[in-house]
């Protein structure tokens, strides 16, 4: 069975032949049942980014992943780099927040 893990990242390789590619699940870090694919961090570094801005290059990946955004994904990180904007961040991005939804929100 293909998770949606993969799904998404066969569709982002397929689309933007990245530099680098990271589809990391971080559905363990909110309130969600054991096993749900909801929220993922994406790290998209390719030459397709080249003269767009942020949001753009947000649009051309939700355009891609329709059909999980509109299922049980409910959570999508975007960091979406050219190769020289990776190379000047030293190959890093920051950390995803702690989840503060649901019943992890303190009272």
């Amino acid at each position: 069975m293909t998770t949606t893990q993969q799904i998404i990242r066969q569709k982002l390789q397929s689309t933007f032949s990245p530099l680098h590619l990271e589809v990391i699940d971080e559905s363990h870090m909110h309130s969600v049942p054991e096993g749900a694919e909801s929220h993922f961090k994406v790290v998209l570094v390719s030459d397709a980014f080249q003269g767009e801005t942020l949001i753009n290059r947000h649009r051309q990946v939700n355009k891609v992943l329709t059909e999980e955004l509109q299922g049980d994904v409910h959570g999508l990180a975007l960091h979406t780099l050219t190769p020289e904007d990776w190379f000047n961040r030293g190959g890093t991005v920051p950390d995803s927040p702690e989840c503060l939804g649901g019943s992890k929100q303190s009272v």
